[in-house]
């Protein structure tokens, strides 16, 4: 009864709330038009032609999306006469699923957690299953499929030390919530431990491994490296930085005019991670003296240009191919840092800054095997990155090494989509 009171409460708040999350969705449409488009989605109201009874899958966002794409290519073999719906919050995760799955899949957005909302979706949608991946705990969404006795997975399931704290002060909420999956599919014993200390069942929880290590050259990918090479006029040794966030290039303009001193044929190709900031950045390589291209542009980049700035969206992954050396974005930030193992796919030398919090497993695997190489100090840390790189850039051997050991640590932990897939189709 306590629960099913706060609940309610829960889903009033929510919905007093949903005209101000509408209002900031056009604010943030000021710099990228597409967040004021499919508005009436996130708030369920959707497509007749999306079929329902379907398998309907989560991801947040790009990250996630590229992570699902071996369970989903999998439930396509398996089922091939159900039709699956792939849901995200983000324009960029939108055009992800489009250009991963193109008309195999429907997809919408998942809408805003208010009662009215999710109760137009799921009535629409009548889903076989509901499928969640990694930490997206949506109480009311949730309660309402519990009800209805739909079949609740979270899979490639994680939540760290800290965001377990985090919940734990609104256990009243989320206890109950995560009590409503049939199966939580950790990618780790430290995750799986994690959501039973937030009050999840023990017989809830398996470890199944990181979905993120499951990933392939497709020939799509193939073709993408080929077309974006054809852009740099002759061989030049490439720094790749990827997914940078506010504060993250900051520093890695301020290290990379360092390295220049010393390596001043070196291409940096810089990609921002939200398309909103492109313009931003621009100015910012601009003004920091790099003679700057942008591949909307479709410019050669000739041996004048210092950076590339990649301003396309699903391009990241083929880009990695042409560097020498990779950082990830986002651990210099505050962001918890983004997936190394794309790069890793590429066997190509990896560098990261303090902060990976989100993929601390991953970085504990790597580590371990000598497959990447991590500053621990936050202090200068453009002086002591570009000190790094150009250590890395000196030592051929040392950059092949570390690739080298990033691959053999991304195959040996591979298997968890066909783990994943079995459970789904069980409680199919």
């Amino acid at each position: 009864m306590k629960f099913s009171l706060l609940l309610w409460l829960y889903r009033l708040v929510f919905l007093l709330l949903t005209p101000a999350i509408l209002f900031l969705l056009l604010v943030r449409s000021i710099k990228n038009s597409q967040y004021r488009e499919r508005l009436v989605e996130r708030l369920g109201f959707l497509s007749t032609k999306l079929k329902p009874h379907s398998i309907i899958i989560h991801a947040a966002s790009v990250g996630e999306v590229i992570a699902i794409k071996s369970v989903v290519e999998k439930l396509l073999a398996a089922h091939p006469n159900t039709a699956i719906t792939v849901t995200c919050f983000t324009p960029t995760g939108s055009a992800q699923i489009k250009k991963l799955f193109a008309h195999r899949v429907q997809h919408c957005y998942l809408p805003l957690d208010n009662f009215i909302s999710t109760w137009l979706f799921l009535k629409r949608l009548k889903p076989q299953i509901l499928v969640f991946m990694e930490t997206e705990l949506w109480p009311n969404l949730v309660a309402q499929s519990s009800f209805e006795k739909i079949p609740l997975v979270l899979i490639n399931a994680r939540l760290s030390a800290k965001s377990c704290r985090q919940y734990q002060k609104i256990s009243w909420l989320i206890q109950p919530t995560i009590q409503a999956f049939n199966a939580i599919l950790a990618q780790s014993k430290e995750h799986q431990q994690n959501f039973i200390d937030l009050g999840a069942k023990t017989e809830q929880c398996n470890v199944l491994g990181n979905l993120k290590y499951d990933i392939s050259l497709t020939k799509d990918i193939k073709s993408k490296v080929v077309m974006l090479s054809a852009f740099i006029a002759k061989p030049r040794m490439v720094w790749l930085v990827a997914s940078t966030h506010e504060g993250d290039d900051e520093i890695i303009l301020s290290a990379f005019k360092i390295i220049k001193q010393q390596f001043s044929a070196l291409l940096l190709i810089l990609v921002p991670r939200h398309p909103e900031r492109f313009n931003d950045i621009a100015k910012q390589c601009t003004q920091a003296s790099f003679n700057t291209v942008r591949r909307s542009e479709a410019t050669p980049v000739n041996a004048e240009i210092d950076i590339w700035l990649l301003d396309s969206l699903g391009e990241l992954v083929a880009a990695y191919a042409l560097a020498d050396i990779v950082t990830m974005g986002g651990t210099f930030s505050h962001i918890g840092g983004h997936n190394p193992l794309e790069a890793a796919l590429f066997k190509k030398a990896l560098v990261v800054g303090a902060d990976m919090v989100n993929f601390t497993e991953v970085l504990n695997q790597l580590s371990a095997n000598n497959a990447i190489v991590q500053l621990t100090d936050q202090n200068n840390v453009d002086k002591q990155l570009a000190v790094l790189i150009t250590k890395l850039l000196s030592d051929d051997q040392l950059r092949k090494q570390l690739g080298e050991n990033a691959f053999t640590v991304m195959q040996a932990n591979q298997g968890a989509s066909d783990k994943t897939l079995a459970v789904i189709s069980q409680l199919l």
